[in-house]
């Protein structure tokens, strides 16, 4: 497989153009939270653009990085094309969803950054700590359990042993030491 080559550049805004193809759309909600990222962090990693400046990835940060009056922005410019080109854009925008979020490092990381906005709604913030707390708080069911260790002097003698008690209705376990 040949891996294609890609080249950064730092280009101007208002040559580069969305993908009327794209098909992820980018609510006010969801460009929001770009925004607050942009203002807040920076642009930490380049959109993707073809030759022509048409975007292949990246379309919510260029239209965020329009509503913030960027003038430049990074991006890459990758050499792919046709069912490739359209298969990364959809792949980039769809191996996101399919992570899942550890809901107690998620809030542990919340609770350590206060008030950085970093796309989620107080709301929801509220709502993952209730959960988190509540599931904190459920003690998981363990059934009491007494033991009893006895030392056998043979493997024949604890054969015996764990015979006659399993008969009397005992629940035994085998074990070697």
């Amino acid at each position: 497989m040949v891996v294609p080559t890609c080249l950064l550049r730092v280009r101007q805004v208002g040559a580069l153009r969305p993908n009327r193809a794209n098909v992820r759309r980018h609510s006010e909600v969801n460009l929001k939270a770009i925004k607050a990222s942009l203002r807040q962090f920076g642009q930490q990693k380049p959109i993707v653009v073809d030759s022509r400046g048409v975007v292949i990835a990246g379309n919510g940060t260029l239209e965020a990085a329009r509503q913030l009056g960027w003038t430049h922005i990074a991006a890459v410019e990758s050499e792919l094309t046709g069912k490739d080109r359209t298969a990364y854009a959809i792949a980039d925008n769809r191996t996101g969803e399919l992570a899942e979020w550890d809901e107690d490092i998620l809030a542990e990381h919340l609770k350590a950054i206060g008030k950085i906005e970093v796309g989620f709604s107080k709301d929801a913030i509220a709502k993952l700590m209730r959960s988190v707390e509540k599931a904190a708080a459920k003690q998981p069911d363990i059934p009491e359990c007494f033991q009893v260790v006895i030392e056998c002097a043979s493997e024949t003698h604890q054969k015996q042993l764990y015979e006659r008690l399993t008969g009397e209705g005992m629940k035994c376990s085998l074990l070697v030491l």
